[in-house]
């Protein structure tokens, strides 16, 4: 089956962390939000995390469906106008 739980897994992480950057990103001066985190913005830290994290994950689960698939070869392997390179 082609079925890779790293590939949702990265989507759900890019899209969360995505929305909790933006968050963060729209309330950076907000004392009041930040106050009882002594100042730290939680939003735009972990959700630069979680987005970087689902791009990882993306990434290394479409990579892992590219070498697996034996039907479709790999960019730098396909045979061009007839040649075959041996």
């Amino acid at each position: 089956m082609g079925l890779d739980i790293r590939v949702p897994l990265g989507m759900i992480f890019l899209i969360i962390g995505g929305i909790m950057g933006v968050f963060g990103l729209v309330t950076h001066g907000d004392a009041a939000l930040y106050a009882p985190s002594l100042g730290v913005d939680l939003n735009l830290t972990w959700g630069g995390v979680m987005f970087v994290f689902g791009m990882v994950m993306f990434y290394v689960g479409r990579r892992k469906k590219w070498q697996d698939d034996p039907v479709t070869p790999r960019p730098w392997e396909r045979v061009g106008k007839g040649k075959a390179r041996h």
